[in-house]
């Protein structure tokens, strides 16, 4: 298939096949993609959550409105920010880069105290919003990922943050959730797999200058 054809493959999964498990060479590609999301100023503040463990995603379903996704699929991703960004980070973005390019200290420096300046002058709110946007970038490269590879995946807004990071224990890491991920294989019985996409047409979404 073609990309425009994978993508209208792709669909909010809502019934997954709980029998179905996605390969460690699928899940290890996904992983690879939310590392290579194009994010502001190259500065990774997200971390993946990966769960696997049936137990803590049964205990999601309630904390995520009865959306069995969470638990039914064969992996539930989840997309985090950082509680705090500092200059900390900022630092440690610029290590990598001098070590991967060997890029000298006269050429970085000024990039980094410019981040450290744009950072210091954020508020917490500022910072968390920034950091939540972000989280979205890496929702859209890993649904067109997904499609691409024809894995089946529902985005998900719809749960209670506080609830479930209290369940996967995301404070002893300094994350807060911002998006569920499930991902696995759609059901056979999945109603919403056979239905057409409903979209505009192209006349009245794009213009063209």
């Amino acid at each position: 298939m073609s990309i425009i054809e994978k993508l209208k493959w792709r669909y909010a999964t809502k019934k997954f096949d709980t029998s179905k498990i996605l390969s460690q060479e699928q899940l290890n590609t996904l992983k690879e993609a939310f590392n290579l999301t194009a994010l502001s100023y190259g500065l990774q503040t997200l971390k993946l959550v990966v769960v696997e463990d049936k137990n803590k995603r049964e205990q999601l379903v309630d904390h995520s409105y009865g959306q069995r996704q969470v638990a039914d699929s064969s992996h539930l991703l989840v997309i985090c920010i950082q509680n705090e960004i500092n200059e900390e980070d900022v630092d440690n973005h610029f290590d990598i880069i001098k070590n991967i390019r060997q890029t000298p200290d006269e050429i970085l420096d000024p990039f980094r105290d410019g981040l450290k300046s744009t950072i210091q002058n954020m508020t917490p709110n500022t910072k968390n919003n920034w950091a939540t946007r972000q989280a979205y970038i890496v929702l859209g490269n890993l649904m067109t990922v997904c499609a691409v590879e024809q894995i089946d995946s529902c985005p998900m807004e719809g749960f209670v943050s506080e609830k479930v990071d209290k369940v996967l224990e995301l404070d002893k890491y300094g994350l807060t959730s911002v998006l569920l991920f499930p991902v696995g294989y759609r059901a056979d019985d999945d109603m919403f797999a056979s239905l057409k996409k409903v979209r505009k047409p192209l006349s009245e979404t794009i213009i063209e200058l």
